[in-house]
Order: structure tokens, then sequence, then C-alpha cells
């Protein structure tokens, strides 16, 4: 019997869904695309336990023939290309003619569609790939696509679905991103018969991006306008002061598709270099134009990236792009003309549809970008990368402790200098106030005993749609962290009480940031697991910085506060508290011995 063998339909069918049905919110993902590329003006998709037990996307676009649905279920048939040059000269979401015979071979699917020149619709009934029923059906024109139990007869990617939190999270992000880049197209998600977000179609760009991304980061975002020969990128950036703990901050689309491209990603970094902390990310929201034939969005499973035929060019731009846009920040007086205010900037509605028409097609007023003037940033915090291995911390210097130590000074207002009975020793100040603040928290937090006090004035925060419903589950969480949140309407939220050792700090960064944590650890139930993530996420916000200067006492007060702890080598973080060198390490840096 030979080696090779042909596989059978079935379970090529089962592979070639595996990689374009990741979960369910892969399947939000590819029906959307092609609602979108029927010429819809109103998208809604309801979902059901996080699309586990139902998805359903609905749209008014132009519908399908008795004939076409049936096609639409054959692998490879697609009224998007029909040559080889087509393929490289795409300009709509969906072209290869996988994601619906895909979805169908892994769920009970049912398909309703009509066109405007039927006057009844054609129903088509699917289980696991096979054709159960066609008939029809009334129906407006448009298309609706139902999806129920998902990966029915693929039981082991069933059982790699994470939480009905977490699928409705993506399903979310899914949904949010899609909408950003298309306003005037009207979506509506609904989950277990309860909207979680109605963006209605809108002649404001600022109307969406309000919507989804919260009114107070678009006022920290300034405009973006940039063409060269082969390319256009028009967008907004944000303030580096809007930095996150992620790169979910950072929406790229590429022709009305969202990707993640490495060399977008690094340009990005490049232009906001020097203005960032290591281990943060900005916040932008860029749309790239490029002519199809440039582009090859054949290189995904999910088409979730691209390759550029100049990635150059387009690094190029984008890192000129952002730095005139940063330049506007960098001076004092000019960010509020350069921001813009909510009825500032506004898009056409489309008189007619046209594939892939997103708001690169409407008019945009330029805004000249001033020269520069640097500024200095106070370093933002530290990124959290796991407690430290404090079974193997460095061990205290030789001298009792600490304190013991002679104390010599500051230098560049961040490290401090002692000088040890073998050599010296240089502490890192920002580093070592975090280890003290993290174990004094974690201490209080296993004596239930954390201090909080209350704000005079409550301190307002709205998160995005897939934040606010993390934050939700964590607020019993939260109080017992000090921090009191109370719901005050839709995404918004009232922070009445902090701990102590952040009084006088904006708790939005820090809350923002835990939330965000939790969404990438996965820790969906609570914040027990997460919770050295947490104090070292509030560790950072609460300690004392880099370039502050600090006072003898202080200095003092700092030292004989390590001598308390049981691991003074690391920060929560990970990175030493303290380095030594040796008297021995300096002569040979002088050449005195060998």
């Amino acid at each position: 019997m030979p080696k090779i063998r042909i596989l059978p339909e079935n379970l090529s069918n089962k592979i070639a869904a595996g990689e374009v049905v990741e979960r369910p919110a892969s399947v939000v993902k590819e029906i959307l695309e092609n609602a979108i590329d029927a010429e819809s003006a109103k998208i809604v998709i309801e979902i059901e336990a996080g699309g586990r037990k139902l998805i359903r996307v609905s749209d008014n676009g132009i519908g399908m023939t008795r004939d076409d649905a049936l096609l639409s279920l054959e692998r490879y048939a697609t009224s998007k290309i029909w040559q080889d040059e087509d393929l490289f000269a795409i300009e709509t979401l969906g072209f290869r003619g996988e994601a619906i015979p895909s979805i169908a071979s892994v769920s009970r699917m049912d398909m309703v569609t009509r066109t405007n020149k039927n006057d009844a619709a054609t129903r088509i009934a699917v289980s696991g790939g096979k054709i159960k029923q066609v008939s029809e059906i009334g129906a407006p024109v448009g298309t609706m696509i139902t999806v129920r139990d998902l990966f029915l007869n693929v039981p082991a990617r069933r059982k790699f679905l994470k939480t009905v939190q977490t699928e409705m999270g993506h399903i979310t992000d899914c949904v949010t991103r899609t909408a950003l880049v298309y306003p005037d197209i009207h979506f509506k998600l609904i989950h277990n018969h309860k909207t979680v977000g109605d963006w209605t179609a809108t002649a404001d760009i600022s109307h969406r991006l309000i919507d989804i991304l919260g009114r107070d980061l678009w006022g920290k975002m300034c405009e973006i306008d940039y063409e060269s020969d082969n390319m256009r990128l028009r967008g907004f950036a944000a303030a580096p002061d809007a930095s996150r703990a992620t790169k979910r901050g950072l929406y790229v689309y590429v022709n009305g598709r969202f990707i993640r491209d490495r060399v977008i990603d690094h340009a990005v970094m490049e232009a906001y270099r020097g203005r960032l902390m290591k281990g943060v990310f900005p916040t932008a929201v860029l749309f790239v134009r490029v002519p199809p034939t440039m582009v090859d969005v054949n290189v995904h499973p999910a088409k979730s990236a691209v390759r550029f035929a100049a990635p150059k060019q387009v690094h190029d731009g984008v890192v000129t792009a952002i730095t005139s846009a940063m330049m506007s920040l960098d001076r004092p007086g000019v960010m509020k003309k350069s921001v813009l205010s909510p009825l500032e900037r506004s898009v056409e509605p489309r008189p007619s549809y046209s594939r892939n028409a997103t708001l690169f097609d409407h008019p945009i007023q330029k805004t000249a970008a001033p020269q520069s003037i640097a500024i200095v940033k106070e370093p933002g915090p530290e990124p959290y990368a796991g407690p430290a291995d404090e079974s193997k911390s460095v061990p205290i210097p030789q001298e009792k402790g600490f304190a013991d130590l002679r104390l010599v000074g500051q230098i560049h207002n961040s490290y401090i200098v002692c000088e040890s009975r073998d050599g010296f020793i240089i502490i890192d100040q920002h580093a070592a106030h975090e280890r003290i603040l993290f174990e004094k928290l974690r201490d209080s937090y296993t004596r239930s005993s954390v201090a909080s006090q209350g704000l005079l004035i409550p301190e307002p925060l709205e998160l995005g749609h897939r934040e606010a419903p993390i934050l939700e589950g964590l607020l019993e969480d939260f109080l017992k962290m000090g921090i009191e949140i109370e719901p005050f309407g839709g995404r918004t939220y009232m922070i009445k009480s902090v701990p102590g050792l952040l009084v006088g700090k904006s708790l939005k960064p820090l809350i923002i940031e835990i939330v965000e944590k939790i969404i990438e650890t996965g820790a969906s139930k609570g914040i027990d697991k997460a919770v050295d993530t947490c104090f070292a996420v509030m560790a950072c916000h609460g300690a004392i910085r880099a370039n502050q200067a600090l006072t003898v006492e202080e200095m003092e007060t700092l030292l004989r506060q390590l001598d308390e702890l049981n691991f003074p080598a690391h920060c929560p973080h990970g990175r030493p508290t303290w380095v030594e060198w040796t008297l021995r390490d300096i002569e040979k840096a002088f050449k005195r011995v060998l």
C-alpha cells in the first residue's frame, strides 16, 4: 500500500476550515467582510454564548440569486477574481471563496439571501458541509447567515475555545476594528439579546472614533496626512502620554483591511522613539492606501497580514508622517490647533457603493506641522514581565544591611550611590521603591488591610467595548485592593477611592493597564491569578521616578525599607534593584591588576 494517500473530502474540508476558522471571531470576520463587499449599508451581528451557540450576521446588501447562493458553498467559488492577474489587483476584503464553505463544514449553517430582482429569498440549510434543504422564503433584500453549534464535528477544536467572555471579547474587537474604518456603514452588535454596540452610519469620522476609542483619547489625537508617489497615509496619532501597555491601541489598515504588519509596527515605534519608555506602545489609527498591484494580500490564511512590493517606501512614509504629527504636539500652544475637535473632521456619505470605499475616498483638510521643539517626558511605568524568580535573588551586601552602607549621594537624580566594604553599590531608586511598594501591597492584601482613601472628586473613567465588561467583573477584586470603582452608565465608571500610596496620582492609566493585562493573560474570573501583575502595575505607578531628586533623609529611608524586604534584589518586573562594583573591578578597569 502506498504511503501517500489522497485525503477524503470531509477531512480536507475540516483541515481547510481549521486554517480559516480559528474561533467564533473568525466566523464573524469572514461573514462581515462579505457583507461589506456586498455593498451593505447596515450590518447586524447577533451572538449567543460568545459564539458557541449562535452567530448570525444580517446585512442589507445586494444579496445573491439561488444559483449564486448554491455556488457560494463550493470551495474556491468566488465573484471577486477570474484570472491570474486579478490576484494581484484585489480591491475587495474577500476573494478566495473559502470562508462560507469552510464555516459550513464545521457547523450547522443557514443562509437566507435575496436580490432586489427576486420576489422571494433563497434559504439553504447546511450541516457539517452537507446541504440538507433548499427552499424559497420571504425575506428582505440582503443576506442573513446563521451559524449554530460551531465545531460540532471537530470536538478537539471546540475543546480549545476559551470562556464566553474571552471569545466575546475577540468578537467585539473584530467588529469595532471593522466599524472604525467604515464609518458610513451602520454596525450593530448584540450578545445574548443585549446590545453591546450600535454604531450608526455617520458623515463625521470623529463620531465613530469617539464611540469606539473614547472621547478622552480623541482629545489627544492629531491628524496624519501624507502622500508619496505610490502611497497615501491618513489617520490619527495620539500624544505619547496616551501610550498603552500592549499593542491593542495600534490600528493599522491597508486598503481598508485591518492587518498586523512588522514593517509598519517598526515604523510606528521608530516615529515615537525618544518619546516612549521601552515596553510601552503608542496609540494610533493608520489608514494606508497603496495600489493593489503593490501589495500581496494572499500571504496569510486569515488575511491578517500583507506583503508590500516596496516595504522601505511604506516604512519611511509612516515614519515621516507620524514624526511630523508628533512635532505638532511638541510645541506648546500648538496642540489645540493640531488636535481634531469632534466637528472639525467630517466625511461625505458614499453617494454610491465603491468597492473598498473608506474614509480615504473623502476629503480631509491638511494641517501643516510646525517645527519641532523637544520635550522631556517623564518615564512611564515599566512593562510587567511576570514575577521575578525570587529564589535566585542576588544576596544583599556583606554588611548587615543596606542601611549600614555609607551613603555617598545621588547621581543623575536616578541612582543612589553607597560605599561598601568591598567597593561601591549603585541602587536604582525607581526599581528599589517599586519592590518596597509591591511587597507592602501584597502583604496588606494578604491581611485584607489595604489602606484606602476616598477621593473628594471622583475620577471618571471611560473604557472601550472590550475593556468595559472585563472591568465590570473585577469591581469586587479592585475593592479588595483599595480601589473603589462604581458604574456610571454605559462604558463610564467613577473611581471613588484609591490606595493610600496612589493618592494624588491619576488612576486612569493604571486601571486601563491592569485591564489590558487581564485580557492579555486570559484571567477572566477575577484577578486572583493576576494579583502580582496588578500590584506590580500599582507599585510602578506609585514609585518615585528616575530623574527625581531625593533628600538625604529620603535616600536613607529607602535604604532602611530595603532591609525590611524578603527579596530586595529585583523589582517586580525582574530588573535588578542594585549592582555592585568591587575594588577589584575598579582596579582592573584602571589596569592596576590583570
